[in-house]
């Protein structure tokens, strides 16, 4: 009969798993755990774990009137002075992207 496991040991079992670099079948083979109970946990650690995205920062913008010129160029100045000119019609998620690198 196996042994009964607690709570924080089932959470070391869960944190041991993700840091082995084995499937949840192997592991639980190699440890003599029920692979649904591990599942479980390993569930149940992901989701209390505080989340690894990266915040979101909004910056200040200032509109400026359009320039007299027939030009098709468009600027960002980020927060740290630089300036980004791109054409009209690029992708705003590549501008968005190459912006936060720069605020790095």
């Amino acid at each position: 009969m196996a042994k009964q496991v607690e709570k924080p040991e089932w959470a070391r079992i869960a944190e041991a798993f993700d840091a082995s670099g084995q499937t949840q079948r192997e592991f639980a083979l190699a440890r003599g755990v029920r692979l649904s109970t591990l599942q479980s946990w390993v569930y149940r650690a992901r989701r209390a774990a505080p989340s690894r995205a990266e915040a979101v920062r909004l910056l200040p913008v200032q509109v400026a009137s359009a320039p007299e010129a027939a030009e098709s160029v468009l600027e960002v100045v980020a927060a740290g002075g630089a300036r980004v000119r791109f054409a009209v019609g690029t992708d705003v998620g590549y501008v968005a992207r190459l912006v936060a690198a720069l605020g790095r």
